[in-house]
């Protein structure tokens, strides 16, 4: 059953992010920004200028009393031992940024926005250092930990791409369209309404593999290799489109959220990772590696599909709203899955010890 945290916003909450601490943020429609206790009380509120949503929310890893937010246009830089007037602000992107994320050595945060742009900014200088681009909305962008110049990002263009901050040109880029026109023979007319716009990313703890959910329903994970990436597994989560993907702490758990009122948890360890050199894995790499040849800028063959129909939820929470955003906090000992919604409140589930 879920814990309702009420009593901090009037508007529906859009992001949540959890400190080191322990301590939540939650930002929501017209300007609101709350943080929560443990135990689901608002601790602190605040109202951001011009009433924009609040449309991400990220603590730093290295310095846990300092908070990113992002509304509207604008990038502001937050103390949360006294939540008032920003520290800092930036006005670097154009349009309303969707998606922040900083690096492993709070020297860089980037911001993903409706023009398709991810702004870079040097922390030090506080200038940016960095303008990169998808060609349609950019919806999700994710540093790799332990890679500080390393980054990975999608959009509404259907474009996962690996991106290094010495380069302006993608690393490496893979368009899910393309991926899934060449599997022609199991295409259902269905698919070709519900394009693979792709709306979140999570990279995983080690750095090499991240996740991508999209609005056809499917989560596909991808496996960096120096500077370019794979497509190691796919398979149909959601029934609608998968709005929140986030990898735990743990070796390839990961937890979805969909359009369709679920929040899933899902143990991919059996799918990639070291089980990847199982005589089986094997056979799919070399057919993989056949396929190669027709691979040109990172699109598929699906020779090698490596769609996974037997993939199951470790856990099914039907939570029955959209979902915004998840998030998972450790409360009294025991993990717990933030949920935000089309609601006031944040949703808290228990969830399982790995």
């Amino acid at each position: 059953m879920a814990v309702k945290w009420s009593g901090g916003h009037s508007s529906s909450v859009l992001c949540l992010n959890v400190s080191a601490e322990g301590l939540v943020a939650s930002g929501a429609e017209r300007g609101e920004l709350v943080l929560w206790d443990g135990g689901g009380s608002p601790v602190a509120q605040l109202q951001l200028p011009q009433a924009e949503d609040v449309t991400s929310v990220l603590f730093s890893a290295r310095s846990p009393s300092t908070l990113y937010t992002s509304h509207g246009e604008t990038l502001s830089v937050l103390d949360v031992r006294s939540l008032q007037e920003p520290l800092q602000r930036f006005h670097v992107n154009e349009e309303e940024i969707n998606c922040l994320s900083v690096n492993d050595t709070d020297s860089f945060l980037a911001a993903a926005d409706d023009s398709g742009a991810i702004k870079v900014v040097d922390l030090e200088s506080k200038k940016v250092s960095r303008s990169l681009r998808h060609s349609n909305i950019c919806s999700s962008v994710a540093f790799r930990p332990q890679r500080p110049q390393s980054l990975v990002s999608c959009g509404l263009d259907m474009q996962v791409m690996l991106w290094n901050l010495q380069k302006a040109r993608p690393l490496w880029t893979m368009n899910l369209q393309e991926c899934d026109m060449e599997e022609e023979s199991s295409q259902s007319a269905g698919q070709f309404f519900n394009p693979p716009l792709a709306h979140s990313l999570s990279v995983a703890s080690c750095g090499n593999i991240f996740s991508c959910g999209a609005q056809d329903g499917k989560i596909r994970i991808f496996r960096v290799t120096g500077v370019r990436f794979e497509h190691e597994l796919e398979f149909q989560a959601h029934s609608l489109g998968v709005s929140q993907v986030l990898f735990m702490p743990e070796a390839y758990w990961l937890l979805s959220g969909g359009n369709d009122g679920k929040v899933l948890l899902w143990d991919i360890s059996s799918n990639v990772g070291k089980q990847q050199k199982s005589p089986a894995k094997s056979l799919h790499k070399k057919k993989a590696q056949a396929a190669a040849s027709s691979r040109k800028d990172g699109k598929l063959n699906k020779v090698a599909s490596n769609e996974q129909p037997g993939v199951v939820p470790k856990l099914s929470i039907e939570h029955g709203e959209k979902v915004n955003w998840i998030s998972c906090a450790e409360i009294k000992g025991s993990r717990r899955v933030l949920v935000a919604d089309q609601t006031s409140s944040v949703s808290a589930y228990p969830l399982p010890d790995p």
